[in-house]
Order: structure tokens, then C-alpha cells, then sequence
């Protein structure tokens, strides 16, 4: 017994300075949080007709599948809009089959025609998506400079379609744009668009803000004058390969973009055949907790 005591009068106090020294030691030297990968692409699928103008969702299905992504900018998204892609919800249907969530923005939401019975059509609606295979935590449907397609003489005036949503990658939120610019050779309204998406990206938030994705089709070139703001801020993720047309192309209209917070571990463009009349850009991330 009395030797039980007295090894305890030793050991108990070692046992605390020990433990005293690993704290400060840990303290001083925190671990350095793991990376986390993420998989994401951007992808123009021409409301599901490939470049023969064919509509062919289950083509569509295939190629999205193929490129195995975690989360997936899509542009040119039909929702009950029309008979070039029967009338279907395109955004839903391509998420329940690849077993993504689904956020999508309408660049156009418009009445539908009346029907000559039974109940009221949905609405015509044509825009933007993210699938993501992580929870998306909020939408959001900002409002950028557009020249409509859908009326007569129109004029650059704001209207939705930039897409934000947050999703939540193994507990890091992050920020997920998706962005369809403006098609016509005169930049003034890429221009004004640029200028648009970044004011929103750059919105205070609560706490710190995410780091944050761009995923698009710009409609130029990366040396275009229009976009040369974005690269103030936004690193591209240059595949090296132009993306546009999908069976000759040769010129890159299609980018990944990315933040601070985010390490680019390599990118690409993706074969699909004809399935759309782009290709994809396909980029390996890191997530850094921040």
C-alpha cells in the first residue's frame, strides 16, 4: 500500500506535465484540416437535343453520367417549355435520374397557352440548373442585364437567371453559380453582365462567406475584353481544349471559374459524342476549410 502512495506521488504529477506539454504543443501546432475533393463541370445540354438537333434525353443521361461529377452547372434547361423537348421538366427529370439534387433558375417564365380542358398547363420556363449530389442548402435567382429573346425591339434591362446555390460538401458550404451570357457578337451586354455577376458575388454575408464557383457558358473567348474583369477575382479553370462546336470545335466558350478556398488539381474537356452541341468542362477540386 505505502508503495502504491508513493508511486502515485510521482507519477500523477508526470502524468499532468505531459499532458500540460502535448496541449501547448497542440495549440501551437493545430492540425491542418484535411482538403476536401469535389468533381464539378459545366455543361450547355441545349435543352437535350444533341448537335443533329435530335431531342434525346436518355443520350443526355449517358453524358452527364459519364463525367461522374459532384455537382454540375447546366445551361440551356427546359422546363415545360415547348415542343422541342416535349413539353418535359428537364431540370427534374435529369436530377431524379442521376440522383442529384436540383436547383433551377428561369431566365424565362411565361404563361402557358390555355388549354381547351382540364387543368391549367404549368408554366413555360427556360433557364439555368445545378445538380448537385451534395444538399443544397439555399436558391437563390439573381437578377442580371439581358437583351430577351421572347418580345420585339428589346432593350438591356435587368432579369433573372444567375443562378446561386449553396450546397454542402462533406459540412463546408459552398457557393454555386451557374450563368448563361449573352450570345450576340456586340460584347456591350456580356459586358454589363460581368459587371452584374460580380457585384453579386461579392454581396456581404453572414460571418465569413463561402468560397464560391462560377460554372457557364460565356458566349467569348478567355482573352475577350468583356471577361477580363472576372479574372480579377475568379481563377479559370483553362481545360486547354476549345468547347464549342461539340464535333469540330474551335474556340472555348465554356468555363469553370473559382474562387479563393478552392485548389484546382487538374481539368479537362469531356467526350459525349454528339449528345449536346457543346462539350463539357470537366475540373478535379480541393475544398479548404476556411
Amino acid at each position: 500500500m505505502r508503495i502504491h502512495l508513493a508511486l502515485r506521488r510521482h507519477v500523477v504529477p508526470l502524468l499532468l506535465a505531459i499532458g500540460l506539454v502535448l496541449t501547448a504543443s497542440a495549440a501551437a501546432h493545430p492540425a491542418t484540416p484535411r482538403p476536401v475533393p469535389l468533381r464539378v463541370a459545366t455543361y450547355n445540354i441545349h435543352a437535350g437535343a444533341g448537335e443533329d438537333e435530335v431531342f434525346d434525353l436518355d443520350r443526355q443521361v449517358r453524358a452527364l453520367r459519364s463525367l461522374d461529377a459532384d455537382v454540375i452547372g447546366l445551361q440551356e434547361v427546359d422546363v415545360h417549355w415547348g415542343e422541342r423537348s416535349q413539353w418535359r421538366d428537364l431540370a427534374r427529370e435529369l436530377g431524379h435520374r442521376l440522383g442529384m439534387h436540383v436547383a433551377f433558375a428561369p431566365i424565362y417564365s411565361l404563361d402557358a397557352e390555355p388549354a381547351a380542358s382540364g387543368p391549367t398547363p404549368p408554366r413555360r420556363e427556360f433557364g439555368v440548373a445545378v445538380l448537385s449530389r451534395h444538399p443544397v442548402l439555399r436558391v437563390r435567382n439573381h437578377e442580371i442585364t439581358r437583351l430577351s429573346t421572347q418580345g420585339e425591339n428589346p432593350l438591356p434591362e435587368p432579369a433573372p437567371g444567375f443562378l446561386q446555390a449553396t450546397v454542402a460538401v462533406r459540412g463546408i458550404p459552398l457557393d454555386v453559380y451557374a450563368t448563361h451570357l449573352d450570345y450576340r457578337p456586340d460584347p456591350a451586354v456580356r459586358a454589363a453582365q460581368v459587371a452584374d455577376m460580380l457585384r453579386v458575388m461579392d454581396r456581404p454575408c453572414p460571418g465569413r462567406c463561402p468560397a464560391h464557383l462560377l460554372l457557364g457558358d460565356f458566349n467569348a473567348r478567355p482573352d475577350a475584353p468583356e471577361l477580363a474583369p472576372l479574372w480579377t477575382t475568379l481563377h479559370d479553370a483553362d481545360p486547354g481544349a476549345p468547347t464549342f462546336p461539340a464535333s469540330a470545335p474551335d474556340r472555348r466558350i465554356d468555363y469553370v471559374a473559382t474562387s479563393a478556398g478552392i485548389d484546382l488539381r487538374r481539368t479537362w474537356t469531356a467526350p459525349t459524342g454528339i449528345a449536346s452541341d457543346h462539350l463539357p468542362v470537366v475540373a478535379d477540386l480541393h475544398l479548404t476549410r476556411r
